[in-house]
């Protein structure tokens, strides 16, 4: 099995959720997890963690899967790609659900041919704009949604996932 690392970002959890996310996190990996949880300027009484994590091609799927679906909790799973496997990005917020996201060695979204091309009849076809149909996929709605619990409170760590350095 192919070893690859990622970084699973809850951007906002409710307390009483924490030890369940704690819960679910360390049942896929086989042992306890314990993550580092701050409050979430973003939303009264929620909190924010990040966690590191290495493990086998597909665990941020089975990450997304299993906190996928729980109310007021936001979460991206990164995983970075591989010799032979592409990176990927699952965003998940309450409202919009799981945005899934194949992504290129500096974290860039690369969207399949096919994809571009159906936009693009779309459009040509008086369907959606082309401007409309590249923004959804590109994810823009859970980035727009996402954006205010991605930044911290003052001198919190904070991880830009858009900005390749």
């Amino acid at each position: 099995m192919s070893t690859t690392r990622g970084v699973l970002y809850v951007h906002s959890s409710p307390s009483a959720l924490c030890p369940h996310v704690e819960w679910a996190v360390g049942g896929l990996f086989g042992m306890p997890v314990r993550l580092d949880w701050t409050p979430q300027p973003a939303e009264r009484a929620a909190y924010r963690a990040e966690y590191s994590w290495l493990g086998g091609v597909g665990t941020a799927a089975r990450l997304a899967s299993a906190l996928r679906g729980w109310q007021r909790l936001r979460f991206e799973v990164t995983e970075e790609a591989r010799p032979g496997t592409e990176g990927e990005r699952y965003s998940y917020t309450p409202a919009l659900g799981v945005f899934h996201a194949i992504t290129g060695l500096h974290g860039d979204i690369m969207i399949p041919e096919d994809r571009l091309r159906a936009a693009v009849l779309s459009a040509a076809s008086g369907g959606r704009s082309l401007e409309s149909g590249i923004d959804e996929l590109l994810g823009r709605a859970w980035d727009e949604e996402l954006e205010t619990f991605r930044h911290a409170g003052d001198g919190a760590p904070v991880r830009w996932l858009h900005e390749v350095v």
